[in-house]
C-alpha cells in the first residue's frame, strides 16, 4: 500500500482541535488512543496520531476544514464493532468518534418518523421506541453497543432483514459534512422523494469516505403485539438450507431466518458454558414469526413445523414465553463471539439469492475439503446471507498465509457466480477491498473512483478504504 502524501498533525493544528471541542476531548497519549487502534476486525491495530470527540455537526464540520485544508486523514469511528477494517486508522492521522453525538432528537408518532444523531446506540433507540409501542426493525448482533451511524455507513441489516429490510430501508434523511467542511441536510420525514439524484442512499454503505454522517432521520413502524420462536434441527446442512427455501416457497415470510451449523453451537455451548437444544444435530434453523393476530401466528407455525418435518427436521422446537425466545437468540447472538475465540479466523459475508443458499452451502463444504481447512457457517439464511469463519486452528502460519487468499478468492468466485456478492452487511473497508474486481466490474469501480474524488478531491476520508488499491 503506496501511502498518500498526509501530512502530520502539528502543534498548531492540535491547539485549533482543542478550541473546537475542548481539550478532555482531544487524545494524544498511547494509552488514550489504544481503543481507537483497532475494531473487531481480526487482530489488526493501527494506531492514529490523534482521537477526537465531537458534540455536534458544526464543530464536525470546523475539524474537516482544519483536516482538508492541511491534508490530514481523517477516519470517523462508531462503536468499533465493524469487521472489514472500516473504522481502522491506517494512515495514522485523526480518528474523529460520533460517540458523544448520542441525542435522540426527536420521535415523531403523527409521521412515524424520529430524528436521531449518529451516536445513539442501536439498543438505546430501539428501547425507546419500545415504551411508545413502536419498533425499529434493524437488528445487528452488536445492537447493545454499535452506533445508529456506523449502521447506516455500513447499510446494517442483522437477522430480521428477511421481513423488515435493512437500513437503507428506514433512512429517510440525513445530516452530513462534506471533507471541506460544508454541511449537507438531504431528505427528511417524506415517504416520496424524487427531486433529483438521491443522494441520502449514495451515503448509506459509503463507509464513511464520502462524508461524515452526523444525524439521521429514520421510519418506525408499530410493534408487532406477538411473535414466536422455533427451532428445528437437521443431520445434514443441505437439508437445512432446502427446508428453509421451502418455507418461502409456501408464502411465509418469517421475521427472522437464521441458520447455524453444528460446529458453531458447540463453540458457542464451550464459550457461554451453557447448553442449548439440540446442539449435537449437524445444522439447526432458528425461526421467528410476528404479527398482532394470534390465530395466524399459530396457523403459520404449523405449517412451518409441518415443512421443516417434511424435509428431514428430527423436531420443531417451540419457544412458547419470552424467557426462552430471548434465550435462544441470547445463544445466537454469542455464537459470532465464540467462533472467534477458537484460534485466529478469516470471517467472510458472503451473500446470494435465497434460492441459491443450498448450493452456497455445498460449495463452501467443497472448497473446506479442497484445501483441507476448518470452515464454520452461519447466518441470516432467510435473505441469503452466510458468515463464513475460516478457521486457522493448527495449519501452520506459512501455509495459512500462502493459502488463505486463494480460498477467499475462490469463495468469493463461487459466491459470484451464484448470482451473489462478496460482502451482506459487513462492508468492504480494508480487508475486502482487494477482491471488490470478483464482484464489481472495471466500470463500477471506476465510477465509484469518481464519485469519490467528487466528494472528497484530496482524499481525506476514511482513505484506504473499500476502493481497490
Amino acid at each position: 500500500m503506496v501511502a498518500p502524501k498526509y501530512n502530520k498533525i502539528n502543534q498548531k493544528i492540535l491547539n485549533e482541535l482543542r478550541q473546537i471541542v475542548g481539550s478532555q476531548y482531544v487524545l494524544t497519549e498511547k494509552f488514550d488512543l489504544e481503543p481507537y487502534s483497532h475494531d473487531e476486525t481480526e487482530d489488526l491495530v493501527f494506531y492514529p496520531e490523534v482521537a477526537l470527540k465531537p458534540q455536534t455537526t458544526e464543530q464536525i464540520s470546523q475539524i474537516l476544514k482544519i483536516c482538508n485544508d492541511n491534508l490530514i486523514p481523517v477516519t470517523p469511528r462508531g462503536a468499533g464493532t465493524g469487521l472489514s477494517g472500516g473504522a481502522l486508522p491506517v494512515y495514522g492521522g485523526l480518528i474523529l468518534s460520533l460517540e458523544r453525538l448520542n441525542r435522540i432528537l426527536e420521535i415523531d408518532t403523527d409521521n412515524m418518523m424520529a430524528i436521531v444523531e449518529a451516536g445513539v446506540i442501536t439498543k438505546v433507540f430501539q428501547d425507546e421506541l419500545e415504551k411508545l409501542g413502536l419498533f425499529y426493525p434493524v437488528d445487528p448482533a452488536s445492537k447493545e453497543s454499535c452506533l445508529l451511524g456506523g449502521n447506516v455507513s455500513e447499510n446494517s441489516g442483522g437477522p430480521r432483514a428477511v421481513k423488515y429490510g435493512v437500513t437503507k430501508d428506514y433512512v429517510h434523511g440525513l445530516t452530513a459534512v462534506l471533507a471541506d467542511g460544508r454541511i449537507l441536510k438531504l431528505g427528511g420525514k417524506l415517504l416520496k422523494n424524487v427531486s433529483g439524484y438521491n443522494l441520502t442512499q449514495l451515503l448509506i454503505g459509503a463507509e464513511g469516505t464520502l462524508a461524515i454522517i452526523t444525524e439521521i432521520t429514520l421510519k418506525i413502524l408499530p410493534k408487532p403485539r406477538y411473535r414466536q420462536t422455533m427451532l428445528a434441527p437437521f443431520d445434514s446442512m443441505d437439508k437445512a438450507a432446502k427446508a428453509l427455501t421451502q418455507i418461502f416457497s409456501h408464502k411465509i415470510i418469517p421475521s427472522a431466518a437464521e441458520f447455524i451449523e453444528k460446529a458453531a453451537i458447540k463453540a458457542a455451548e464451550d464459550k457461554l458454558e451453557k447448553k442449548f437444544p439440540y446442539s449435537d444435530a449437524e445444522a439447526l434453523i432458528l425461526l421467528e414469526i410476528d404479527g398482532n393476530y394470534p390465530e395466524l401466528l399459530e396457523e403459520q407455525a404449523e405449517k412451518i413445523g409441518e415443512i421443516c418435518l417434511e424435509g428431514g427436521a428430527a423436531d420443531v422446537y417451540i419457544a412458547e414465553n419470552e424467557e426462552k425466545q430471548t434465550y435462544l437468540w441470547d445463544m445466537r447472538r454469542k455464537i459470532g463471539e465464540a467462533v472467534k475465540s477458537i484460534a485466529p479466523y478469516k470471517e467472510e459475508d458472503t451473500v446470494v439469492p435465497r434460492a441459491n443458499l443450498p448450493s452456497l452451502v455445498q460449495k463452501i463444504r467443497e472448497i473446506s475439503q479442497k484445501y483441507n481447512i476448518t470452515t464454520i457457517s452461519y447466518g441470516h439464511a432467510g435473505d441469503g446471507n452466510i458468515h463464513c469463519n475460516i478457521i486457522k486452528k493448527d495449519i501452520s502460519e506459512e501455509r495459512w498465509e500462502k493459502e488463505l487468499p486463494s480460498v477467499i478468492a475462490e469463495l468469493f468466485t463461487e459466491v459470484v457466480k451464484l448470482g451473489g456478492t462478496i460482502s451482506g452487511e459487513h462492508g468492504i473497508g480494508l480487508v475486502q477491498k482487494k477482491y471488490l474486481p470478483i464482484a464489481l466490474s472495471e466500470t463500477e469501480i471506476e465510477l465509484m473512483r469518481q464519485i469519490k474524488a467528487i466528494f472528497d478531491p484530496n482524499g481525506i476520508l476514511n482513505p484506504g478504504k473499500l476502493l481497490p488499491d
